[in-house]
């Protein structure tokens, strides 16, 4: 073994324990007990509490707090031993060291932390990604955040979960204040929830079906606290909810002792301590099925939507009406904890101490569960190019979709697709928009997320997956779009064939883009965001923006945009059925300016998108490409400016343009 000797950022003893802090004291605690001991100090201010190590050497020193005593004094006393630091922050003046970040919830879910605490994170957190030897975390749905969001590829960073041992040393009848709450709320059952009233912990979802739990004769109690780093989240109040603040360790274990269950509805986590020690302690637990949730529960509790309260009572009712569904979870439960223990986490600290580009060990990564996913295809005119692409997503999609649904003005329209088992075949008004909000109103009310293909477009086998799990990772995103290899509109446009071959000898890449307006060819939406909003129907045929007009209506109400290259694709482009140049160059300039007036695109997107399309039409007038109408596309421009400089923003106008007799152009896009 190497006679390195390495050192701890022991900062975390100046702090209050919550999740980040009690994952520092359990993973040195389990080194303390090591023969990496003997060569290892825990390096303190001389403000920290007291030192719980015992063969490692505890050295306090410096004059400063906080994180002036990290950032300018800490890489000074480490000297020239490898520093550890436990809790998502490090010196960044210390190349030789490897830093564990929790999560990236700072930029996925920033409005639940105070502005200087944002701050500091967006400029520290990517300076140490870059800087330092290796970068862990405590999930694999953490390790996908980050490598997102910082610039650390997904296989650099080492995965070393929280543990559950520590709950089993809690003693009840050491507890104080949860007896004493518990006496004073009379003797019903409760249900118990945990955490601080940030927004992403989503203890809203809670309060909104307190009164239906009232009806079952059920409690609320929640206990904990913020720390100052989470902005507040206000909680209505309930006449059967108990809000008990910070608890001691002896206080949860008497709550989980008794809870009918715990309820975890949060919307991302770095890892959920509170499930394991949960089911460490033999209480059942109802979870979130987003982010690190579904890979430490495993099989071993109720997932809900934390989207759909309905979901939460159900499985409440559920866990009420069946002792043996309580037990039974109980059993699964404590066969899950066994994946996560300390010992085992400090392991592979110690192992990446000695060797910082090691392979470490961790627990099995978990599908995602309950994919509810829906396919819309919008066809109209192109019956054999709809089958040949709706059957080649049904055979290839590694995640099967639960309805796929065709969308046409006549039957006719989806071919031999009208036969086929898995696909729904609608009707309704002609019109991108319109077919799209036709789809819609098929859609079942359980979906989670809705996807839009275009009926030439050829996606990755994996395509809905990587939808599906970028969805439950990042629980702000409502709106995901993929990369797409090669796009056949802007060219003569490309054979099914070898459309199929450029998306199977395809590569994914980890390109991650926000905001990204979704490219409406392959796009997807977290169905609970989009409610009531609809397409647009004023942007006519199968025109210009009217997806981009969509996204921007969802943003407004809340909600990110991303591009990911990880989902990926070809366009075909097919020419067949496509609108007439002179349509397209009316909407390329009618409607970003009708767009401008709805506030769905801004005054230099519009600006810019007209500059464009208008300097290629005139530009490429005289010596145009032979699978593009220029000149329809020119004359379209100048009719519709025309008609901006009259105050006529009717984007539907393009509709009812002639189509010169004259034209000799095929359709387009």
């Amino acid at each position: 073994m190497s006679a390195k000797e390495f050192a701890i950022n022991g900062r975390f003893l100046t702090q209050d324990v919550t999740g980040v802090q009690r994952y520092a004291r359990n993973i040195v605690d389990a080194m303390d007990k090591s023969a990496v001991a003997d060569r290892t100090t825990l390096i303190l201010p001389t403000t920290a509490a007291e030192s719980f190590v015992h063969r490692m050497k505890a050295e306090r020193g410096g004059r400063l707090k906080g994180h002036a005593w990290e950032q300018i004094e800490l890489p000074y006393l480490s000297g020239n031993r490898r520093l550890l630091s436990l809790c998502n922050t490090a010196p960044a003046a210390k190349a030789d060291q490897i830093v564990c970040i929790h999560d990236a919830n700072i930029f996925s879910a920033p409005e639940s932390y105070s502005r200087s605490f944002r701050a500091l994170y967006h400029n520290l957190q990517p300076l140490l990604a870059r800087r330092s030897v290796r970068i862990a975390s405590v999930s694999h749905a953490a390790a996908r955040q980050i490598a997102r969001h910082l610039p650390v590829g997904l296989s650099d960073i080492a995965v070393l979960p929280n543990g559950h041992e520590h709950a089993l040393a809690w003693d009840p009848a050491l507890a104080d204040l949860a007896p004493k709450k518990l006496a004073s709320k009379g003797d019903r059952p409760f249900v118990l929830a945990l955490g601080s009233r940030a927004r992403h912990k989503n203890l809203s979802l809670l309060i909104d079906i307190a009164p239906e739990l009232d009806e079952m004769d059920l409690d609320i109690v929640i206990a904990g606290g913020g720390d100052g780093i989470f902005s507040e989240h206000q909680l209505q109040r309930r006449s059967n909810v108990h809000f008990l603040g910070r608890v001691s360790d002896h206080d949860l274990a008497y709550l989980f002792d008794r809870a009918l269950c715990l309820a975890f509805p949060s919307l991302t986590e770095g890892f959920g301590l509170p499930i394991v020690e949960a089911m460490a302690r033999s209480c059942p637990v109802i979870s979130s099925h987003c982010a690190s949730m579904p890979e430490v529960c495993g099989n071993a509790t109720l997932i809900a939507s934390p989207f759909e309260p309905r979901e939460w009572i159900k499985a409440i009712r559920t866990l009420v009406a069946s002792v043996q569904l309580r037990s039974d979870l109980v059993g699964r439960g404590h066969e899950q904890v066994r994946q996560f223990s300390w010992e085992n986490s400090a392991k592979g600290y110690i192992e990446l101490l000695e060797n910082p580009t090691t392979k470490v060990k961790s627990h099995r990564l978990v599908d995602p569960t309950m994919p509810r996913v829906s396919v819309i295809f919008a066809t109209r005119g192109r019956p054999e190019m709809v089958a040949q692409s709706v059957r080649h997503l049904l055979m290839t999609q590694s995640l099967k979709p639960d309805a796929v649904i065709v969308s046409c003005v006549d039957a006719s329209d989806a071919g031999d697709l009208a036969d086929h088992p898995g696909v729904k075949i609608v009707t309704g008004p002609a019109g991108l928009a319109a077919q799209r909000n036709t789809a819609l109103k098929h859609v079942a009310p359980s979906t989670e997320v809705v996807t839009f293909f275009d009926d030439d477009f050829i996606a990755d086998k994996n395509w809905l997956a990587t939808a599906i799990q970028t969805f439950r990772d990042e629980s702000q995103v409502i709106g995901f779009t993929g990369q797409v290899l090669a796009d056949g509109i802007k060219g003569p446009g490309i054979e099914f064939s070898e459309a199929v071959a450029l998306v199977e000898a395809g590569q994914a890449d980890a390109t991650w883009s926000e905001p990204f307006s979704p490219y409406g060819c392959n796009m997807a939406f977290r169905f609970q965001a989009i409610g009531d909003v609809r397409f647009d129907e004023r942007l006519v045929l199968y025109g210009w923006l009217e997806d981009r007009d969509f996204a921007a209506e969802l943003a407004k109400r809340g909600g990110r945009l991303v591009k990911s290259g990880l989902a990926f694709g070809v366009h075909m482009g097919v020419k067949r059925g496509r609108v007439s140049g002179e349509r397209l160059g009316y909407s390329q300039v009618i409607n970003p300016l009708y767009m401008m007036t709805k506030g769905t695109m801004s005054l230099p997107k519009v600006v810019d998108h007209i500059f464009r399309n208008t300097a290629s039409n005139f530009g490429r007038a005289a010596w145009p490409e032979p699978f593009i109408d220029r000149r329809g596309r020119a004359r379209g421009n100048l009719i519709a400016a025309f008609d901006a400089l009259r105050g006529r923003l009717e984007p539907e106008r393009a509709a009812a343009l002639a189509i010169p007799k004259s034209a000799s152009k095929p359709l387009e896009r």
